[in-house]
């Protein structure tokens, strides 16, 4: 997928192979965006709390700027934040300096073994297909030491736009801007094109970028995993805090045996 920048000084577009959430929605994102770690914290720390050693190790996948990764920071866990966006890597090292922040993108780059790994955020749902998806899922399933649990969310059609029906908003602060269309281009992808504005040094930075999200069947979920082997919860929250409508928490449990 290419995106598209301008110069504040031009009308000319360049074609940007960046990751997602470059400088511009990175900062728009920490600065406002970040709600969804803090009301998932409490449920995710809860499903934690029951297997994390003292000095475990969580592996977080898709930290952003690190509005869950304080949290899980502040309960005196060991925390590896990971992010495929250097943007959000650099963000994030300053604002919870007590984790450690690294580029780290699915499904190709390995996770390293770990107590817990979390997502916050639908970070699987921007792999580019179910098969991906499945496959991803199971790798880092694989990661968790025995007894180990991984805590993530995913995003599904309920509560998507029909198909042919795009919304848009936008939103207007002294220092930033930010313009969003949302459409279902398929019954299982949902289209986000974002263009962003931030001032810097007395002009605006325009920005655009395109997000395209696999909306997951929930349904298959359980199936992916060999139930010898793990455990295996689906459910609309994450450790009793709610999830947005759409939103599904998945929580795999690692059993505690020498094999699987």
């Amino acid at each position: 997928m290419v995106n598209m920048i301008r110069s504040p000084l031009s009308d000319e577009y360049e074609p940007m192979n960046d990751p997602y959430y470059r400088s511009g929605l990175a900062l728009i994102h920490h600065l406002a965006y970040g709600g969804h770690g803090d009301r998932i914290a409490p449920g995710v720390l809860s499903l934690l709390a029951p297997v994390l050693r003292r000095d475990g190790l969580v592996v977080e996948l898709g930290c952003g700027s690190g509005a869950l990764t304080r949290h899980l920071v502040g309960a005196g866990h060991r925390v590896l934040a990971t992010d495929a966006s250097p943007a959000f890597v650099e963000l994030g090292a300053k604002t919870v300096p007590g984790a450690r922040f690294e580029l780290l993108t699915l499904p190709d780059d390995p996770i390293p073994d770990a107590d817990a790994i979390v997502a916050a955020g639908h970070v699987f749902n921007y792999l580019p297909d179910p098969h991906t998806v499945d496959q991803a899922l199971v790798a880092v399933a694989g990661a968790l030491r025995p007894g180990g649990v991984m805590v993530v969310d995913l995003l599904t059609a309920v509560g998507a736009p029909e198909p042919g029906e795009p919304s848009t908003h936008a939103r207007v602060e002294d220092e930033w801007a930010m313009m969003v269309t949302v459409s279902r281009t398929a019954p299982d992808r949902l289209v986000r094109r974002i263009t962003t504005f931030v001032e810097s040094e007395g002009r605006w930075d325009r920005d655009d970028e395109i997000h395209e999200n696999l909306l997951t069947d929930s349904g298959r979920l359980p199936g992916l995993f060999d139930p010898d082997s793990y455990r295996v919860t689906v459910s609309d929250d994450l450790g009793g805090s709610p999830l947005p409508e759409g939103m599904v928490g998945l929580v795999v449990v690692r059993e505690n045996t020498t094999e699987g």
